[in-house]
């Protein structure tokens, strides 16, 4: 279960929430210079429940409450190992890798995929960086897992310097695909041209 907290669900819900002590989630948002605070995400899940690959476009710290997660996390730079969805794909922050059975022959790169594992527990506060793909498994025998995310925008536009961020080269390769997508009328077409952009590089630096 997924659920906006707000006063469509419980004002009970509400009024424990606003309870909180926020002063510790608020200095790490003055800390890091982040935005504003968009929004909170109860999440219920039994154990078992995945939520496969993906990244979001904002920054994310996940309170964990109960029952135990563990997540895999990829930074940008492993955008191509991951697969996301094309941009017009209803699930294009996604990856189309099924990491419990993946299809090598399809997804050759995934094997190259170098993550980092972590467990979350009661109490613990993970901080997800915006971008940065995430695949989430409720542990087996743990029970539900209970948990809450706290949502916030980027910040200040940042300086555009050179060699670009990862997270930057990420954005502007998913900004190209939108671009091409809606002047094409075609994902196809998009496809077959951006494997000619990348194949059109790879050329480039060989010669």
């Amino acid at each position: 279960m997924q659920q906006v907290l707000n006063n469509s669900i419980s004002q009970r819900i509400v009024s424990d929430f606003v309870m909180f002590n926020w002063d510790w989630i608020m200095s790490k948002q003055k800390a890091c210079k982040w935005g504003s605070l968009t929004s909170n995400l109860l999440l219920i899940a039994q154990e078992g429940n995945v939520t496969p690959c993906h990244y979001d476009e904002q920054q994310n710290m996940f309170a964990s409450i109960r029952g135990y997660k563990r997540f895999i996390l990829f930074p940008p730079s492993e955008f191509e190992c991951l697969y996301p969805h094309p941009v017009h794909h209803p699930y294009d922050r996604q990856s189309q890798v099924d990491f419990d059975n993946p299809d090598y022959i399809k997804f050759p790169k995934f094997k190259e995929a170098c993550g980092y594992e972590v467990i979350v527990g009661p109490e613990d506060v993970l901080y997800i960086p915006m971008y940065w793909f995430h695949h989430v498994e409720s542990l087996m025998h743990g029970g539900c897992t209970v948990s809450v995310n706290f949502w916030f925008k980027a910040g200040s536009v940042e300086k555009i310097e050179y060699p670009l961020l990862d997270h930057q080269k990420m954005v502007i390769m998913r900004n190209v695909e939108k671009m091409l997508a809606e002047a094409l009328h075609d994902p196809n077409e998009v496809g077959n041209m951006l494997n000619t952009i990348v194949l059109g590089r790879y050329t480039s630096d060989t010669n």
